[in-house]
């Protein structure tokens, strides 16, 4: 299974924007995945036999199941971000950063995908007429609710993008009691004004829900 997930590493590294730099968290993250493949490794050839490490055969004779569904995470991982970075043409590192942050902020990475292909086509130094600022396209007023003192140039950041936009989606998901749909126009329209539309009657839909989802999950 190691093997797999060596391969899928490669493909994933291969994607990747030239270049990239790092930042600490994500250094310190990837040092961790490569020291738990090799302590794993060096657990299986210790029990094998077939070299002598005290640490790893120690390692080795813990939780083995635990370490298969751990390796079967990391595999599933890689291959949907693999699978995203070729379905929208996107840097693997790219596809990777919008995955794990949208599961950090809790929203589903295929909804997290759609949002920032509708908002920027996946453009970083995207600009909208009205001043809406990268990935996720935030108005520097309304990231401020979610970063004190965050301005302008902090929104091209992608990390920092990212996070508040999903931020400020989950947060609307929750004002309107779990209706995704409502929570995008609401990010799309803004919430006072899908509110109005709904006191009246109205319908808010403007057609971009199916931007973001899809037909078949409209």
């Amino acid at each position: 299974m190691h093997s797999i997930i060596l391969k899928l590493q490669a493909e994933v590294e291969a994607r990747k924007a030239p270049r990239l730099e790092l930042n600490a968290a994500a250094r310190t993250a990837l040092t961790g995945v490569a020291l738990f493949l090799c302590a794993f490794l060096l657990g299986v050839r210790a029990a094998d036999g077939r070299v002598a490490v005290p640490f790893a055969s120690g390692f080795a004779a813990s939780a083995p199941e635990g370490v298969i569904e751990l390796q079967q995470v990391e595999i599933d991982r890689l291959k949907r971000i693999h699978e995203k970075s070729a379905r929208f043409g996107i840097p693997a590192d790219l596809a990777e950063r919008i995955e794990d942050i949208a599961l950090s902020e809790g929203i589903e990475p295929e909804v997290a995908f759609g949002l920032v292909r509708a908002e920027s086509e996946f453009n970083r130094r995207a600009v909208s007429p009205v001043g809406a600022v990268g990935l996720t396209q935030l108005m520097p007023s309304t990231a401020r609710y979610f970063k004190a003192g965050v301005n302008r140039n902090d929104l091209f950041d992608r990390d920092t993008n990212l996070r508040i936009g999903f931020r400020y989606l989950a947060t609307l998901v929750k004002k309107y009691d779990g209706n995704l749909q409502l929570a995008l126009l609401a990010y799309n329209r803004g919430p006072e004004r899908v509110d109005g539309l709904l006191r009246q009657g109205a319908d808010p839909n403007n057609g971009y829900v199916e931007m973001v989802l899809g037909k078949d999950r409209k």
